[in-house]
């Protein structure tokens, strides 16, 4: 087993660990530590070398195995985010089962890398994968596996409360996806290929249409002809990535040429995949429906949280956690954190004292935001994140997985987008603003996550305006 050095290893692997089915024992000490996030099954640098290096790069740690019993005692013994498993390995056929049991209870989304579609994966990607279009999809697995934990911790504290927190399964109708862009034979072609593997396709000859059908109905992938210059194609896609609702939709880029591209840049601007001219239209209406399906599966379980605000057991005012149910449920959170090896923060944010803000709160102004101010804290979250009203001016949020510094910053987009709204302070009266003061902490495997609260509210620091 080794780890991927980056630029000090161009192309290598550093052997760190034991190889093969013979290893036995447990792994040697290394100077991994706990940053390494992805494990790479692989029998060679093929692929893995650069991949390695260029995750490495995006700050994705790796470390790699040669042999899938070294992989299983990596997934075991460090708190890997997710794997990706070189499909050409002889023991490809069972890597994902394996990985996935050996790193439970932690759920391990796990990327097939090349040719084939053995059992278990949660995605395949054929061919030389991009590290930045790797990067993209671990995260969005990885965000996706700590939902559906999340979900279950949630609909445990429901149930102990005599609520149902009730699951919504994908829609069984077909898949339905936006082919954006100038109709040209080939891409007339890709459409009629999803539409005999059982998709609905619905054409947008422009941005302005594909936009319009965009926030018109809801679609499970969205299709871009590059044409020449693919400018029209990437604004679509850097739109979507600006728009909350649009932001998970995958879009997948089909060029018509092969021009030097800056693939890196591609990705960057929010494109899920890539079909060169080479790529047959089967081949990527297969990659547009699986990603498709992977994003119809997410949005379920997304719904299902959002499922909470009608339990009848949430802030009546801004439909957030009340404190009661929030230090119940925090304390399952901390709980499953330890058991997984993941880490877990907390943020409180309460509003900042000042002499427009008296008179708000003495005309009853403040009081009437306050709804507006929950339901813009519940949507500035992530769905798998815990939003909750502890006073009448005073918020806390849960964010599992998340270190005490992607917390912070979390916190403070939260108050800096409040921060810009005008609230309604009366006839012949300034609007008025809301300003907060924050604070967070990483709470400890060996501390209560009241604790971890305490020592955020110990932390509130105003923020600027």
């Amino acid at each position: 087993m080794g780890r991927c050095t980056g630029r000090k290893a161009v192309g290598m692997v550093r052997p760190l660990f034991n190889q093969g089915p013979a290893a036995s024992g447990p792994p040697a000490e290394t100077s991994l530590g706990p940053d390494a996030r992805v494990l790479m099954v692989a029998a060679d640098d093929d692929l893995a070398g650069p991949l390695c290096e260029g995750l490495d790069g995006l700050g994705w740690r790796t470390v790699t195995a040669r042999g899938l019993n070294a992989g299983d005692r990596a997934v075991s013994d460090l708190s890997l985010d997710a794997a990706v498993v070189d499909l050409s390995h002889p023991q490809a056929a069972q890597a994902a089962a394996s990985l996935k049991t050996a790193a439970g209870p932690r759920s391990l989304p796990v990327i097939g890398l090349g040719d084939g579609d053995p059992p278990g994966f949660d995605l395949v990607m054929r061919g030389p994968a991009h590290p930045a279009q790797t990067a993209l999809r671990l995260e969005q697995l990885v965000r996706a596996a700590i939902a559906e934990e999340e979900l279950a911790i949630r609909r445990a504290t429901f149930a102990a409360r005599g609520a149902e927190l009730e699951l919504t399964a994908p829609s069984d109708e077909p898949l339905r996806v936006l082919a954006a862009g100038a109709p040209d034979r080939r891409f007339l072609a890709l459409s009629n290929a999803l539409a005999e593997a059982g998709a609905e396709t619905v054409a947008a000859p422009t941005p302005y249409t594909a936009f319009d059908y965009l926030h018109e109905a809801p679609f499970d992938a969205v299709v871009l002809w590059g044409a020449q210059d693919h400018a029209q194609a990437l604004s679509i896609a850097a739109g979507m990535r600006r728009n909350t609702r649009l932001f998970h939709i995958p879009a997948v880029l089909y060029l018509r040429d092969a021009a030097e591209l800056n693939l890196a840049e591609i990705y960057n601007r929010g494109v899920a995949d890539v079909a060169a001219p080479g790529v047959s239209e089967a081949e990527t209406a297969h990659r547009v429906l699986a990603l498709a399906a992977a994003f119809r599966r997410q949005q379920a379980v997304r719904r299902a949280l959002e499922n909470a605000r009608g339990s009848g057991l949430m802030d009546p005012s801004t439909g957030l956690f009340t404190r009661e149910l929030f230090a119940a449920h925090l304390k399952r959170i901390a709980e499953a954190a330890r058991v997984r090896r993941r880490p877990l923060s907390v943020c409180v944010l309460r509003v900042a004292e000042g002499a427009d803000l008296a008179e708000a709160r003495a005309g009853g102004w403040l009081d009437r935001a306050m709804p507006q101010i929950g339901a813009m804290v519940s949507r500035l979250v992530r769905a798998e994140d815990t939003a909750a009203r502890l006073a009448p001016d005073v918020f806390a949020l849960a964010l599992p997985a998340a270190r005490v510094e992607q917390a912070r910053l979390a916190a403070r987009r939260i108050a800096a987008v409040i921060g810009c709204t005008a609230f309604d302070a009366g006839k012949d009266r300034a609007p008025f603003v809301v300003e907060f003061e924050l604070g967070a902490a990483e709470v400890s495997p060996d501390e209560p996550p009241s604790a971890a609260l305490d020592r955020a509210a110990a932390d509130l620091t105003r923020q600027p305006a």
